[in-house]
Parts: C-alpha cells; structure tokens; sequence
C-alpha cells in the first residue's frame, strides 16, 4: 500500500464506521406528536402556551417522542395527521368546518388527543360559541362553559381512579399550580362514556379569592381530568396562568408546570396515548 493510500483509508474506515455509530446511536422517536395553539389576546394564555411548548420539548428528549407545534390550525387535515400519534390542543379548538372533520375522522380512527384547560371551552354567544356537537357533547361530554374561579388558585386534587396509566404513579391528593377552574353545563358522572380521573377534593374550598362571589366556590363536584371510553384521549382542566392583570404590569405568577406530581400527571398520561399507536 503506497503512503497516500495509508493516508486515505483509515480516514475512509474512520468516516463510514463513525456515521454508522451515529445513526445507530441516534434513537427513533417512539412516537409523534403534534400541538395546536393560538396564543392570542388572553395573556395567561399566551404565557401558558409559551412555557408547555418548552416542557414538552425538553420532554420529547426525556421520553424518546418527536414534538412540534403551530398556531397554522391548516394543518390539521387527513395527510398530516397520518403521521401523527397524539395531537394536543393547547388552548382553543379549530375553528372550520374542514379542520374539525378532519380532527373527528383522526379520532374515529385510532388516533389521540390531549387538551388542556381553555380547549374546551365553548359558550354561546361569545368568540368561542357552542356550535360542535360531537366535540363538546360527545367527544369531551362537558357541553358549554358554566363558570370559573378567580383567581387562579391551588386546589387539592383527588385521583378518583388510580388504575388508569396516566394517574397509576400518583397518590390519593396532592396539590395543583395555581389555575382558573371550571365547571360544565353537562353532568359528566351522568355520562357513562366518561371515565372520571381526577376531581377537585372537597378540602379545598373555599376555592378562589374574587373578588365576584361567585368566582368563589365554597362546594360541589369538580372534575378535572378525564377521558373518554370510546376514544383514546384524556382532557386535563389546569393551563392557566397566574397573570398579574390588576397592576397592568401583565408579570407572570404562577406557571403551570412547575408542579412534579402534576407534570408525572401530564407525562405518564402522553406516554399512555403515545404507546397505543405506532
């Protein structure tokens, strides 16, 4: 072997056994996920949105999942969904005829959906109004927006039902972050399709500080987490942010996801729709 070629070929072996290393040390993502926002007007929206897209993307290394998000609800159409496993909606819902059916044929086929907090709201009038049926009635089963706390505040959390995967590693109570809680029109424990997970226990009121009193709980069944028996999905009630609006100065308070349990919560409820389907 003449010198050039002692050269060359240690540095050929060097670069094909160390890209082969690399691709085979690079692991494949478990599954894909996808999250919807829009992130306008409301400022403790927009903060939420801002620091889950940060939790989940440090999530997505921790857990082995490919993540991304969009505020272009187009996306959400029968050719990319394809390659999705979970699609999450992180404060509202789309908006157009021709995303919401391509969203309920995503779901009626196999597909997963975690929604947090504002994704399920609707009320008749207002800029999100009641006018989806399957989503809000069947799908969720909570109907339309019935009230709030203010302000957003902890609340100690009951698991209802700890041999769901998603709240297994959980104890009986623990504490939430701070959010605005809310209740539905439609009773959901009427709901044979509803499985209960997680609900605000009654040591917890009164729940809210005003100034309205009727932002103040002082009883009643609160459920916040849950899914849905005919579709894998699970409904999360926290993701809101404490804001300080009253001063003007817009600084956030409280962050949804500085809480461990609650994020186990989060985490183990993803990696539940993740291994489903491949």
């Amino acid at each position: 072997m003449n010198t050039s070629l002692k050269i060359i070929f240690p540095v050929i072996l060097f670069f094909c056994f160390g890209f082969s290393s690399n691709v085979q040390g690079k692991k494949r993502p478990k599954f894909n996920v996808v999250a919807f926002y829009t992130a306008k007007n409301d400022p403790a929206h927009i903060s939420f949105v801002n620091e889950a897209n940060q939790w989940f993307s440090k999530a997505s290394a921790r857990y082995q999942f490919s993540y991304e998000s969009t505020n272009d609800w187009t996306m959400l159409n029968s050719e990319f969904l394809s390659n999705i496993q979970v699609v999450i909606f992180l404060d509202t819902r789309p908006d157009l005829p021709e995303q919401r059916k391509a969203f309920q044929e995503y779901m009626e086929n196999g597909g997963a959906f975690m929604g947090f907090h504002f994704s399920a709201f609707a009320l008749s009038p207002s800029d999100y109004p009641q006018n989806w049926d399957w989503y809000h009635h069947e799908f969720l089963g909570s109907g339309e927006y019935k009230g709030n706390t203010w302000r957003p505040t902890s609340a100690i959390l009951k698991v209802e039902d700890r041999k769901h995967p998603a709240t297994k590693n959980l104890p009986e109570k623990f504490k939430s972050q701070p959010n605005e809680w809310y209740s539905w029109k439609n009773d959901l424990r009427k709901n044979t399709d509803i499985r209960i997970l997680v609900s605000i226990d009654a040591t917890s009121f009164p729940l809210g500080t005003g100034p309205k009193p009727h932002e103040i709980w002082h009883s009643g069944d609160f459920p916040v987490v849950w899914t849905n028996r005919n579709y894998r999905m699970i409904y999360i009630n926290m993701g809101h942010n404490d804001i300080d609006y009253e001063r003007g100065t817009n600084h956030e308070l409280s962050f949804t996801f500085g809480n461990k349990l609650q994020n186990k919560l989060i985490a183990d409820a993803l990696i539940w729709l993740g291994k489903e389907k491949q």
